[in-house]
């Protein structure tokens, strides 16, 4: 469920930031901003503090190196490779979530997809059709039931050896939330994060709600909705993000790991707010597989969690 990088990076995940100015010349009205590479994607940090963005790269590199299967030497690499390990706190934490989101979306949100990524080849962008025989001999490695979690030493342990963890539906909301953790010890007030579309708005902007658009998945000059939000987190997952055509058929890159085919719905995107990345983050897959009855289901059982939920028929087309 990694994103990977794209030209425009609005179009990754339809959200993006509305500024009326941009640095300003009137001193107490500026806003700073500048722009990283890290977790495979931009993170763009807007803030009237000039030190905001230096305390969000850091603390997000920090997770990143922590948690994505793509560095060698993070502690996901390492479990992934040994089947067992003793992790960080936040790796323990990130992955005691992930299964409790498995567990309240009835197996719709499960990080242990990654044999079905690397098998359809969304890790390494080799994209491959796979064979139903081939699938069914993978699934027997996907299902949080499987993750065997000791709080007491910290040690995470798969029970099937071949078994990979995947957090890109999950990492960058918590890393995100780190960063929000990090600059309010440092009391800043005021700060938008937005990385690769998972966004926080930490309180508010010359205050006036941070003013954020909802744009159309299959037209770019279009725009579906605003949100204006104080010192709440949205993301958005959909089929836009990461595909493959095959014989004109798209195949996404977000999972049914009950079937182990790429989700198909009549969802283009769900967006979700709530009051932390992490919640956004895998709510917003959830309810992508989970479909619109069972995933307003869901949603109902976080009582402060807004849903957007995009269908073709919602939505007009840039020929």
């Amino acid at each position: 469920m990694r994103k990977s990088l794209l030209p425009r990076f609005i179009l990754l995940s339809t959200i993006y930031y509305l500024l009326s100015t941009g640095l300003c010349g009137c001193q107490d009205k500026a806003l700073y901003k500048d722009t990283q590479v890290l977790m495979g994607t931009f993170v763009e940090v807007i803030s009237p503090d000039e030190n905001a963005k230096d305390i969000v790269f850091a603390e997000i590199k920090r997770i990143e190196d922590l948690l994505s299967k793509y560095k060698p030497d993070s502690e996901i690499s390492k479990l992934n490779k040994l089947g067992q390990l003793k992790v960080s706190p936040d790796t323990l934490f990130i992955i005691k979530k992930a299964k409790s989101f498995w567990q309240l979306s009835d197996g719709a949100f499960d990080i242990t997809v990654g044999p079905l990524l690397d098998l359809w080849g969304f890790t390494d962008k080799k994209f491959y059709l796979p064979s139903k025989l081939e699938i069914e001999g993978i699934l027997k490695f996907v299902g949080s039931d499987k993750l065997l979690l000791q709080e007491d030493d910290n040690m995470v342990k798969f029970k099937i050896s071949g078994m990979k963890i995947d957090l890109g539906a999950i990492a960058k909301g918590y890393a995100v939330d780190c960063a929000v953790k990090k600059i309010k010890e440092k009391g800043i007030k005021s700060c938008l994060i937005n990385a690769g579309g998972q966004i926080f708005c930490l309180g508010d902007k010359f205050g006036k709600p941070w003013h954020i658009a909802v744009q159309n998945p299959r037209d770019k000059n279009d725009i579906l909705t605003y949100l204006d939000l104080k010192d709440k987190a949205v993301a958005t997952s959909g089929d836009y993000e990461q595909y493959f055509f095959k014989d004109n058929h798209r195949y996404c890159h977000i999972f049914n790991p009950k079937t182990g085919y790429p989700v198909e719905t009549d969802f283009i995107s769900v967006t979700v707010v709530a009051a932390d990345g992490l919640t956004a983050d895998a709510l917003a897959t959830a309810i992508f597989v989970l479909g619109k009855e069972k995933g307003e289901v869901l949603a109902k059982k976080f009582p402060d969690v807004k849903v957007k939920i995009i269908e073709e028929r919602d939505v007009s087309y840039n020929k």
